[in-house]
């Protein structure tokens, strides 16, 4: 199993209309082939930060995902939003408790 952590910073005003898009799109993306786990999380210190968390079978599922017209629409949708270069990590989960 990997892990997919992506940092997004959102100008204000766009914040709104990314959540708003987010819960079309959460379910579709869960469903998504390989993804077991979606979390959205927002910056407690930072309102503008939120990071997406998802859980993936594979890399080979994850990359499947990335290539996909789904993610393609989303990402035009959701990058015209930022105010700073979005970052993202892809890790293996190494122990995990309960």
């Amino acid at each position: 199993m990997i892990v997919r952590l992506v940092k997004l910073r959102f100008r204000e005003s766009e914040i709104p209309a990314f959540l708003s898009n987010f819960e079309k799109v959460k379910e579709k993306i869960r469903a998504s082939n390989g993804c077991l786990y979606l979390e959205l999380l927002r910056g407690e210190d930072d309102p503008f930060i939120f990071f997406t968390h998802s859980h993936w079978i594979s890399d080979e599922a994850l990359q499947n995902y990335r290539n996909s017209e789904l993610f393609k629409g989303i990402w035009a949708e959701t990058k015209t939003k930022f105010s700073a270069k979005p970052e993202a990590w892809t890790t293996s989960s190494l122990e995990k408790l309960s």
